[in-house]
């Protein structure tokens, strides 16, 4: 999911003015449409829009001057504005865009705009192992939103994690800001509680992890209470002083 920001830059007269509004699809899986919506006082004028990346002429009046088709621009007869339709808008959109005027002198309005892709990520992924009965916390972080994400939910092995089933324990703590924090705990953490867990933004990329409940087992390294702790320690400590001393021998 692609979000749109518009940050005005300058304005060269008062003869008309640009507004800009982001028209947002429900569905997640394709980007949203973004506007760029002018309003000129003066009817007989006509607008062009220019990109200042490459200083190239996208459209004048309704035309479009470029072979990128997902530029469109509209206008309605008798009213008074100007629009610059920009479909499924992508990071490398972003950009000064300029709407000129067809007076005398010409003039303009500059405005930028920044294509931000929210990112999830989950601390400790792509695998976590914990002990059983330990508490599993599960940390989600989405960063680069321009807004925190209305709802995240969770899922094991793709079913919706009940917060109240019959299991209990199982809780979720969602701290929302620039930076949004879902935490997911499970406490008394079971063998039957091991699988793929994902997090699931409602504005932003899912993201999953592997966990493991481990009932006795020990793996090269585990994660145990938040610290990482190596199984074969001594075997690693005698490895490393004789290779060591045969360095040294040789």
């Amino acid at each position: 999911m692609i979000y749109m920001r518009i940050i005005d830059v300058e304005s060269a007269s008062s003869s008309f003015y640009v507004s800009s509004e982001n028209y947002q699809e429900k569905s997640e899986d394709t980007f949203h449409d973004f506007f760029l919506n002018i309003i000129i006082t003066r009817k007989k004028n006509t607008v062009s829009w220019v990109r200042h990346r490459d200083i190239h002429l996208l459209t004048v009046g309704v035309e479009t001057y470029t072979s990128d088709q997902r530029f469109v621009a509209s206008h309605f007869p008798r009213t008074e504005d100007w629009t610059l339709q920009v479909k499924y808008p992508q990071r490398r959109d972003s950009g000064t865009y300029e709407c000129q005027v067809s007076t005398t002198p010409p003039i303009g309005h500059s405005m930028h705009l920044s294509v931000v892709e929210p990112i999830t990520s989950i601390v400790g992924e792509p695998e976590m192992f914990i002990d059983k009965d330990s508490t599993m916390n599960l940390t989600c972080v989405v960063r680069h939103s321009p807004e925190p994400p209305t709802a995240i939910y969770w899922t094991h092995d793709q079913e919706v994690i009940n917060y109240d089933s019959p299991r209990g324990g199982v809780s979720v703590i969602t701290e929302k800001g620039e930076v949004t924090t879902s935490y997911l705990l499970v406490q008394h953490a079971q063998p039957a509680d091991s699988g793929q867990y994902t997090c699931h933004p409602s504005n932003a990329n899912t993201k999953t992890i592997l966990v493991h409940v481990l009932n006795g087992e020990h793996p090269a390294a585990m994660q145990h209470g938040g610290q990482l702790r190596l199984a074969n320690l001594p075997f690693v400590m005698i490895s490393t002083t004789l290779l060591a001393f045969l360095n040294h021998r040789y």
